[in-house]
């Protein structure tokens, strides 16, 4: 067996019903996020440009399409989180994004600078891990349930 399917079958065995509400407040925290981005989008662009991330490719072709791909990662990933819909995989399309926020974004000196919100983008990669690993619960529109499960 795989070393994936063994995650994935362990997840759905030990996935207790509590832990949906926090699958829920991940999904409706990245979403609020992305909305956050649209509303604030030359902000997100400006930080991107000051934070070096993009000095070795395009400057300016290159910030518009990351830009626009955290905001459709997090209103995407967010809304298919919080529904239950293919859970891990937009978990593990999220982890680049956060890891991205917490260590190469918020851990420099500009933590007080606008979208620098260390004490957020910490327990929001680690819910991401956390539902990578646990996948959508046993609340979800993609109940996955075991083939010895069913009747």
């Amino acid at each position: 067996m795989k070393t994936f399917e063994k995650i994935k079958l362990w997840g759905n065995h030990h996935s207790p019903k509590w832990l949906v509400i926090f699958r829920v407040a991940l999904g409706l925290l990245l979403i609020w996020k992305g909305i956050e981005f649209i509303f604030n989008l030359d902000v997100l662009a400006t930080f991107l440009r000051e934070s070096g991330i993009t000095d070795k490719i395009s400057a300016s072709a290159s910030i518009t399409v990351i830009a626009d791909l955290i905001i459709a990662l997090h209103l995407m990933g967010g809304i298919c989180i919080a529904i239950g819909l293919r859970t891990r995989l937009f978990c593990l399309f999220n982890l680049p994004v956060l890891v991205g926020a917490v260590f190469f974004l918020n851990l420099k000196d500009n933590l007080l600078k606008p979208y620098a919100e260390l004490w957020l983008a910490i327990p929001v990669l680690l819910l991401l891990i956390v539902f990578l690993i646990e996948g959508n619960g046993q609340v979800a529109v993609e109940h996955e349930t075991d083939p010895v499960d069913e009747p």
